[in-house]
């Protein structure tokens, strides 16, 4: 088995924008990503997206040539602390490559990467239809510091 690299994504590179999209897609396709493919024109757009967000970067997971898993994050602001954060959109891992540590591997760059901007911490959110995912998050500390359960809403526009 090949080795596991981790990098950030370099938007414009195309291998590294097509893999994005694969493991975008591939989590897309689960029940606690909606079961179905994105479509096309969501697909076609990710990329070129998150390239006109400032602070919007990717970690990419691969195994040689294959792209495994990505971190998708964004950069934004805590109030409370009067400093910058990262945002840990989404996380995926391909299914065949879980368990493996991959996961822990993309979060523990995330973090050193927002360390490396400045930033107070790193925030992600996770779907109570996940509870795997939400075990490896606690595991590696992230918790909820307020004591309240928290949940993620959105409306659509």
């Amino acid at each position: 088995m090949s080795e596991l690299r981790i990098e950030k994504a370099d938007f414009a590179n195309p291998q590294h924008a097509t893999a994005i999209v694969k493991i975008i897609n591939a989590y897309a396709r689960e029940p606690q990503g909606g079961g179905k493919d994105l479509p096309l024109d969501v697909q076609q757009r990710i990329v070129p997206g998150m390239q006109k967000v400032p602070g919007a970067f990717t970690m990419l997971a691969w195994m040689g040539d294959k792209p495994v898993g990505a971190a998708i994050c964004f950069r934004g602001f805590s109030t409370f602390a009067g400093a910058p954060l990262v945002n840990v959109h989404d996380l995926s891992v391909l299914e065949d490559y879980r368990g493996q540590g991959i996961g822990s591997r993309l979060l523990a760059a995330v973090e050193k990467c927002a360390a490396e901007q400045g930033c107070c911490k790193v925030t992600l959110e996770v779907r109570e239809v996940n509870p795997e995912a939400e075990r490896l998050y606690r595991r590696l500390g992230y918790t909820d510091p307020s004591g309240f359960k928290t949940r993620f809403l959105d409306k659509p526009l």
